[in-house]
């Protein structure tokens, strides 16, 4: 079986990347990270993607006037690898309609909470601030809605009393490692799929929290 061909894009350290191209060098992964773009220069995740051997490309917003035509030129640098998934790796951009419509069905994205709990930023404080005693992290599929897309995976964590906003982070951040190689597998097996508003597994549409089982 062929190789699906994966392009992460990133806007910092890259630790979910890491946890992807680690995954990939196993025998039972279905697909091989073939690049890497980020929206900023001299972040750790570029050093991770070049020390793998990875292709990797900067493409800054700042050297764009619209959001559109940002993306636009991003969409061209992504398909110069012809991907097959295009993965979403803490790269802190809003996407353009556009954008989301040219990769819809095969663009994912990891986002910090129990969607549809805490889109946005800050989820981690305002967990603690509504007294949540558990939070969490969500893979889903990417819609023109911000972190509104169907839910593939959720890890759900405790929130103790004593915690702060950087203790459950780190709690959160090991679930992410965890999940995010796998639900990226499942997409390049074609296991996962999304048809309309709907994520499938194996066919089967999934709840609104995503696939339940822990195996």
């Amino acid at each position: 079986m062929m190789r699906s061909r994966i392009v992460v894009l990133i806007s910092g350290g890259g630790t979910n990347l890491q946890a992807i191209i680690d995954a990939s060098k196993q025998d039972n992964y279905s697909g091989d990270v073939v690049a890497v773009v980020s929206n900023k220069a001299d972040v750790y995740g570029l050093t991770r993607a070049q020390d793998a051997a990875i292709a990797t490309s900067v493409l800054s917003h700042k050297d764009f006037e619209t959001r559109e035509a940002y993306d636009s030129a991003l969409i061209n640098e992504i398909n110069s690898h012809q991907p097959d998934l295009v993965v979403l790796a803490g790269f802190m951009r809003i996407l353009t309609p556009k954008f989301v419509q040219t990769y819809q069905g095969r663009l994912i994205n990891i986002h910090p909470s129990l969607l549809p709990k805490y889109q946005g930023l800050h989820t981690h404080q305002r967990a603690i601030d509504a007294g949540d005693t558990e939070h969490g992290v969500s893979v889903h599929f990417v819609t023109e809605e911000l972190d509104g897309g169907p839910v593939i995976l959720q890890a759900k964590v405790p929130v103790f009393p004593e915690d702060n906003a950087d203790d459950l982070a780190q709690r959160v951040h090991q679930q992410e490692h965890r999940i995010y190689p796998m639900v990226v597998n499942w997409c390049c097996t074609q296991r996962v799929t999304m048809v309309e508003d709907n994520a499938l597994f194996d066919g089967v549409i999934l709840p609104i929290s995503g696939y339940a089982s822990e195996d």
